[in-house]
């Protein structure tokens, strides 16, 4: 399993990035996006040139760069491919302003522009709820603790936070000394690149993998609700109150469950199933799996590598291959994301036939 950083090391930067955090809604006709010149230094030379970047203004007044996950946000919004946002991005910053800016005055609506250490992250919908990282550390570390659960692997991405923990109180043999116990993963994004989940992940003792259960637990979508004009939420402060304590309630339960040995005890069952069925030719079985998961060049490559060098030619040695390639990612999202990929295997939602 990829570790990430410190548990107090987590704390420390989702304390630092609350205090930084501002959040603004703004009726699009009253944004703008503009140009600002900023020395660019090329890594192969020691003359900085000054390159037109984005910004975006907000009201004439509060002025933000734009990061990677906001541009991709207001491309889809207005409606302007991809490939094509990114050449102006990269080199045509003023035509880019120009469409924009004529998409914000034709099609008005009101946007949550969410905004980190001076830069723009986001651009949202205004019925998006934030459900953010240190109100969900608050609430949850202490269940976690509660459960004499340890915190092995955390991290916070550029668009997503994750906690992963495990406890040695809740555990199993999917054979003779392949022993994995219970945990529970905590994911969140602060940018609308996924929902509050709550979920069960499994770590291989002999060899630390982890599996993340994606399809058990809970999902939180980032919505809330509108009034009829679009001027703020209708509900009293004390409905609204009500809703907050059922949702943490149901959190806090949660992530309970996930612990538990029954939901350890099915999981274990699919465990066992998957480590009765063979693959056949690994080669051939690589590949398949490979092609429906989007598996890289490299991934294929060390996929196949971990799969012979285990000796465990069935589907849970498939599926551990995938996650300790998980291990060897640079970046923590992927790695958490070919964690949830070796339970695809497991229950067959992956096949490795043809």
């Amino acid at each position: 399993m990829k570790l990430g950083r410190s548990l107090p090391d987590l704390a420390a930067e989702v304390m630092r990035q609350a205090d930084t955090k501002r959040d603004f809604i703004a009726d699009t006709r009253k944004l703008e996006m503009t140009t600002v010149a900023v020395a660019d230094m090329p890594a192969d030379t020691d003359i900085a040139k000054l390159i037109d970047t984005p910004q975006i203004t907000i009201d004439g007044d509060e002025r933000f760069p734009i990061n990677t996950n906001a541009h991709r946000q207001i491309g889809d919004r207005v409606g302007i491919p991809a490939k094509y946002y990114r050449k102006m991005v990269e080199g045509h910053a003023a035509l880019l302003a120009k469409n924009v800016n004529h998409w914000f005055q034709q099609n008005p609506e009101r946007r949550m522009i969410r905004t980190m250490d001076g830069t723009a992250r986001a651009f949202l919908s205004e019925r998006y709820r934030p459900l953010d990282n240190y109100d969900i550390a608050q609430r949850l570390l202490p269940k976690l603790q509660d459960a004499q659960a340890e915190v092995v692997s955390c991290q916070i991405t550029d668009t997503k936070f994750y906690i992963k923990a495990f406890t040695d109180r809740v555990q199993g043999e999917v054979g003779v000394g392949d022993v994995v116990r219970a945990g529970a993963m905590i994911s969140n994004s602060e940018v609308g690149r996924g929902s509050l989940q709550i979920c069960p992940v499994i770590e291989r003792l002999v060899c630390k993998n982890g599996m993340v259960v994606a399809d058990a637990g809970m999902k939180k979508y980032h919505v809330g609700r509108g009034d009829d004009n679009g001027d703020g939420e209708f509900f009293r402060d004390a409905t609204r109150q009500a809703d907050d304590t059922a949702f943490w309630m149901k959190a806090e339960d949660t992530l309970t469950a996930v612990l538990e040995q029954k939901t350890f005890d099915r999981i274990l069952d699919k465990f066992k199933e998957a480590s009765q069925i063979e693959i056949g030719d690994p080669i051939k079985a690589v590949e398949v799996v490979a092609k429906k998961l989007n598996l890289t060049e490299t991934e294929n490559h060390d996929v196949l590598k971990h799969l012979v060098g285990g000796g465990d030619l069935s589907s849970w040695g498939l599926a551990n291959a995938i996650t300790r390639c998980a291990e060897d990612s640079e970046d923590y999202d992927r790695a958490t994301e070919m964690e949830g990929m070796g339970w695809n295997v497991v229950t067959g939602d992956v096949s490795f036939a043809n």
